[in-house]
């Protein structure tokens, strides 16, 4: 099952397909894979599971140019979603787990919006539904006041990044979910790597 290989007209989402997904992202040094619906890059709207472990590192990005809305949904595990304003300052956060009724199950956040997610469980499903054509050039802007998860350094900086850079990403998150109060609301233990 390759993400980049074209789908069937009718697919089912069931754990069968998400557990191959996460073991594929369980290899994967972004330590998150996301399997594809949509039959192109050029599809309008793409639609995809986005699995995630928990140590993964989501650089705080917006989708501007060209303006994109973004809808999650949460089909298991639990995460921490946030909304950041213009200068990084956290805006809210909202904790979104696939079971527990006292959280919501997704969230749907209009064009323009600075955010990020943190996998609060040991891993975590979400199906996920924007608009394309997706175009690696203009899909993302990245918050230059958060630091770059290492492949988009390299990627975008056209240079190896600093021997800190993971630590760097840990260190942000963590200041992230403590900013927002997460380890309490969530029920996280702050002496593990969320």
């Amino acid at each position: 099952m390759n993400a980049n290989e074209p789908q069937p007209s009718v697919q089912l989402i069931h754990g069968a397909l998400w557990n191959q997904v996460l073991e594929d992202a369980r290899k994967s040094p972004r330590r998150r894979k996301n399997y594809n619906f949509h039959t192109s890059m050029e599809d309008n709207p793409h639609r995809f599971l986005n699995v995630m472990l928990r140590d993964t590192y989501i650089t705080p990005h917006r989708h501007l140019y060209p303006p994109k809305a973004e809808s999650f949904l949460v089909l298991e595990g639990r995460i921490a979603f946030f909304i950041l304003d213009d200068a990084g300052e956290l805006v809210r956060t909202d904790i979104l787990d696939a079971t527990d009724a006292a959280f919501a199950r997704g969230i749907d956040i209009a064009p323009g919006i600075w955010h990020t997610m943190i996998v609060l469980s040991e891993h975590a499903v979400c199906f996920e539904v924007k608009p394309g054509p997706y175009q690696p050039s203009d899909d993302k802007e990245f918050a230059d006041w958060a630091p770059l998860e290492t492949e988009l350094y390299v990627r975008i900086r056209k240079s190896d990044p600093p021997a800190d850079q993971e630590a760097r990403c840990r260190a942000y998150r963590n200041d992230l979910l403590n900013r927002a109060g997460v380890f309490a609301q969530a029920n996280v233990d702050p002496g593990r790597n969320p």
